[in-house]
Parts: C-alpha cells; structure tokens; sequence
C-alpha cells in the first residue's frame, strides 16, 4: 500500500479513518472490557485501596524528606573507648608533645638563621621534652589506675574484686527485697506484714 492509497484511506469512509488500525493480540480501546471474574463492586475498593496506599506512601515520603539526615552514619567502633580519666591524659600528653616538637624545630631553625631567638626556644624544647615525657606517663599509670580499680584484674590486691563483691551483695538484698515484697502481695494483705 502506496502513501497516496494511505492518505485517501481516511477520507473514503469518516469512521474507517477515525478508528486506530488494530493491532494483533492488543485490545481494542474502544470497547470497554470488564473482568468477567471481578465482580462491579470490588473495582471501586480497590481503587480505594490503591490510593490510601498512594496517599501513605506519599505521606512518609514527605515525612522522610523533611525528617533530619544525619551528615554521616555512626558505625560500631572497632575497639572501645577509652575510659574518661585516660582518655584526658592521653589528650594532654600529645597537646604536649605537639607544642614540645613544634618548639624544637623553631629552635632548629633559628639556630640555622643565627636567631637570638634560638637560645630560648632549645631552654623552651628541653623544658617540653621533660614535660612530655611526664605526659607520657602519667597516661601510663592512669590507665594501670584505672584498670586496677575497674578493671577485670584477678589479682589479690586488685580493689575491682572488692568492687564487684559489694555490687553483687547490693544486687542480692535487691532481690530479695523483690522476692518479700512480691510474697506479701501474693497473700493479699497489702500493708499486712504478720498474720497475727
């Protein structure tokens, strides 16, 4: 079929040109198709149905974008945080060996330049470097502090064996205060200590 035989198709007949050439396995749109199973009524509930479900979908859309986002994601951490008092230590002591290197290579190049100021800055870096040391170790013996006192240490001399008895002895006199408690309530006398 030629473009001319096309073009005149439409005008031979006003219905054959307004009707879209069916194709094959499609249906027509013209007609109005029903499921034969579905019954008339079940059509308009799930209509219903599907735009509650838009309407919720759309809703927590809009709550998720106007919720806040955190800037990143927290993850576990591989080893666990120090504890307090250690954790101070250690910041101090390299907030001291930062100032301490710092000094020393002022000092190094001041020396190079033939500064005056380079007398002042060794006096400065040899003061740091004993003020470092001591940084390094009180962090030391505040972490053996700390582990003695709350650690898990088994050593007689270890205060956390003691710590522990005296949380488990608390820990006891709990429950057995729950125990009694629950007793009385079990034989009904509210208030009623003694059945005499």
């Amino acid at each position: 079929m030629g473009t001319a035989e096309r073009r005149k198709a439409p005008e031979d007949g006003g219905a054959a040109g307004s009707a879209a050439p069916s194709v094959p396995g499609e249906p027509d749109r013209d007609i109005a198709t029903a499921e034969p199973d579905a019954p008339a009524r079940e059509r308009p509930e799930r209509s219903k149905q599907s735009k509650q479900s838009d309407r919720s979908d759309r809703r927590e859309a809009r709550e998720r974008q106007s919720a806040y986002r955190p800037l990143w994601v927290e993850e576990p951490a591989r080893r666990r945080r120090l504890p307090d008092p250690v954790r101070t230590a250690a910041v101090r002591a390299v907030l001291v060996v930062a100032v301490t290197l710092i000094m020393a290579m002022v000092a190094f190049l001041c020396t190079l330049a033939g500064s005056w100021l380079a007398f002042p800055m060794v006096i400065g870096s040899v003061t740091g470097t004993v003020v470092a040391t001591w940084g390094v170790l009180d962090v030391w013996v505040t972490r053996q502090v700390w582990k003695q006192r709350h650690g898990v240490v088994s050593m007689p001399s270890s205060t956390a064996r003691a710590m522990r008895r005296e949380r488990r002895r608390a820990r006891r006199q709990a429950r057995s205060a729950e125990r009694t408690r629950e007793r009385i309530r079990r034989r009904g006398g509210a208030g009623q200590l003694s059945h005499s």
